[in-house]
């Protein structure tokens, strides 16, 4: 009998002492993986600015985007729900840190062409900020060239380069700064450049569980006197619904294109001359 009682503590005290090196093993594992803030924006678009939030690997977007008439109108176009513009858009994954993305807007008959690239991760106690970048491209389809002997299809391009910097400052409140250079193949006046400077920002915080206050600013900053359009403003809501995210907004721009809300945009607040729209996105797995 002592025999056996030596055995079984002998087998009780390996046992214990195996799982305390198991669980001390765990401890470590998790101190060294990576502690990342989550997503400071629910929405790929923070309102008509790109947000810092990325496709996951292997799965896709698909985004409906639509922005109505200007509100200014009042019952003669039905605060301006009887005249729509509207984007399609398809976004990949190709990795965690890597998005392609193709769409087609109304305004102008436009094709669009990004990529968004993540450098940074907000993590705790190493990175207090997410960085990435974005790239687009734009083909003006509505441009006829026929009637327009002095013009070439490079004119029908515009480019946008951007930088996004964000933080997640606390579980309601996130910033996002976003300068941005866009070039226009094709300007309106002889006066405006080529090669325009936006300082853009934007902000979401949260009013509960699935709703958040989100508003995006743009500042261009070497705007052309000849061109009647303001600095873009706008105002919405997400709302999480399982599946997708549903943002309604106002704006003081019509067009949901970077080159051209961001230095074109036509609307004024202080008169009343905004429009309304909303997004919806779906994810799918590929």
């Amino acid at each position: 009998m002592t025999k056996f009682y030596s055995i079984f503590f002998g087998l009780l005290s390996t046992i214990t002492f195996a799982q305390t090196d198991l669980l001390d093993e765990l401890d470590a594992t998790l101190a060294t993986e990576p502690v990342y803030a989550e997503s400071a924006f629910k929405g790929l678009k923070i309102i008509n600015l790109e947000s810092t939030k990325m496709v996951d690997k292997g799965e896709a977007y698909f985004i409906i985007a639509h922005r109505f008439g200007s509100v200014q109108g009042g019952f003669d176009d039905f605060f301006g729900l009887d005249v729509a513009s509207n984007k399609l858009q398809l976004i990949y994954g190709l990795t965690e840190n890597i998005n392609f993305g193709v769409a087609r807007s109304s305004y102008q008959k436009t094709y669009a062409f990004h990529t968004k690239l993540r450098l940074l991760r907000q993590q705790n106690e190493k990175s207090p900020i997410t960085v990435g970048a974005y790239g687009q491209l734009t083909i003006n389809n509505s441009l006829n060239l026929d009637a327009n002997p002095n013009l070439n299809a490079s004119h029908r391009l515009t480019y946008t380069a951007q930088a996004m910097v964000s933080r997640k400052w606390n579980e309601k409140l996130s910033v996002q700064f976003s300068p941005t250079l866009v070039h226009k193949n094709l300007t309106e006046f002889d006066s405006e450049k080529n090669m325009q400077f936006i300082l853009a920002a934007g902000g979401r915080y949260k009013l509960s569980k699935r709703i958040s206050l989100n508003m995006d600013y743009g500042w261009a900053t070497n705007r052309a006197e000849e061109i009647n359009a303001n600095n873009m403003l706008s105002l919405g809501l997400d709302i999480e619904t399982g599946g997708h995210v549903f943002q309604l907004h106002f704006t003081n721009s019509r067009s949901m294109l970077e080159h051209s809300f961001l230095t074109e945009a036509r609307g004024d607040w202080i008169e009343g001359d905004v429009y309304f729209g909303f997004n919806i996105s779906r994810v799918f797995d590929w």
